[in-house]
């Protein structure tokens, strides 16, 4: 066990504030991993039924590891994915004993401390079956006008009827390049609920994160809420094959730009007949030099198969405005309460302090826009 936040400035604490990262207080949490470059920082487990350590060390302790290392994800699957495999193992394992109820979350962070370092990490999070597993992410940098790159290579293994809420919170930086690459297997009745929020500027985020249905009830949810700034390009979205009967998706964007460039993804493949999912991404353009490039795509490969996408960009209707203004508020207030409704999802598994940090963020988002 390493529990070494000592070498961590107030300022470090503050910044990881913003991502939903309390270094100074182990209420509420049920684990707690961080990494700052490419050094696990704090590694320590406050609950006896889920496992929480270095990637390194797993290895190591237990030889059935590595059939889960570079198995959702190929080492040679793009440049990315190759640097990473060159380099030693870092990043977080986590792991929820079979019947588990982790309720309250893992909490950890990757944190960027050194300006000009690439961080390589290789994340590996098993929900073994039966067990519910709930995990908070947020990923800095020490300063906003830090430059680097962050590459996160994430494998996630849901079990027979196990669940897995995964909540993702990113606040880098303006010269920030960051590039997640993470596949989850699904299995028979287990659930995936994943929630990913940016709201700060970032200089290029590419996520495109694919889900395996495997089992039979397999259930997937995928939520994001992305805020563009000027001079930030986001292209994020989600692919998710529905392989077994019984297979749901549902995957839900909200994309803002103020000013930069917001790409929303989406792929919904069913392969099997007897599944259901929905595609929905929703686009608020309130710059005119932003840009919002929705690309919903369905593809069925079977007889049987209900999927459905809707898609919608545009700008914040006048008439609401001026609704909302007939009741008291100001052109300013109005606007503002129209985008925070609009960033405003239904991210389930969210612990009530979380909800009320993201609530807080997404306020902040709002009237920062205008």
């Amino acid at each position: 066990m390493n529990t070494k936040t000592d070498e961590l400035t107030r300022e470090d604490a503050e910044r990881m504030l913003t991502v939903g990262v309390d270094i100074n207080h182990e209420i509420e949490r049920s684990g707690t991993f961080i990494q700052v470059g490419q050094k696990a920082q704090s590694q320590q487990s406050m609950q006896s039924d889920v496992e929480v350590m270095d990637v390194a060390s797993a290895l190591d302790k237990y030889s059935w590891v590595k059939d889960y290392y570079w198995n959702a994800i190929q080492p040679d699957k793009d440049d990315y994915t190759r640097a990473t495999a060159e380099v030693e193992p870092a990043g977080y394992f986590i792991r929820a004993l079979p019947g588990a109820k982790v309720t309250v979350p893992v909490q950890t962070c990757m944190y960027i401390k050194q300006s000009g370092q690439t961080q390589k990490v290789h994340n590996i999070v098993i929900a073994e079956e039966g067990s519910e597993l709930t995990i908070v992410t947020g990923c800095a940098t020490s300063k906003a006008e830090q430059q680097g790159m962050h590459i996160g290579v994430s494998e996630m293994y849901i079990k027979k009827n196990a669940r897995l809420n995964f909540t993702m919170i990113h606040n880098w930086g303006l010269d920030v390049d960051v590039r997640p690459r993470s596949a989850i297997i699904v299995e028979q009745g287990g659930v995936l609920v994943n929630n990913y929020f940016c709201f700060r500027p970032v200089r290029m985020l590419q996520m495109y994160p694919t889900v395996y249905l495997k089992g039979e009830n397999s259930t997937a949810t995928m939520n994001s809420v992305l805020v563009s700034h000027p001079g930030s390009t986001l292209d994020v979205g989600s692919r998710i094959y529905l392989q077994a009967p019984g297979a749901r998706a549902e995957s839900i964007a909200r994309a803002i730009t103020t000013g930069g460039v917001n790409i929303s993804r989406g792929h919904l493949i069913g392969e099997v007949s007897g599944i259901r999912a929905h595609l929905e991404c929703s686009g608020l353009i309130l710059s005119e030099n932003g840009v919002i490039h929705a690309i919903p795509e369905l593809e069925g490969r079977a007889d049987g198969v209900e999927m459905s996408h809707e898609a919608a960009v545009g700008k914040i209707a006048e008439d609401e405005v001026l609704y909302l203004m007939s009741r008291g508020l100001t052109r300013d207030e109005a606007t503002s309460a129209i985008v925070r409704g609009f960033l405003k999802i239904e991210a389930t598994g969210l612990p009530e302090k979380l909800k009320r940090q993201i609530d807080e963020l997404t306020a902040r988002t709002a009237a920062e826009s205008l």
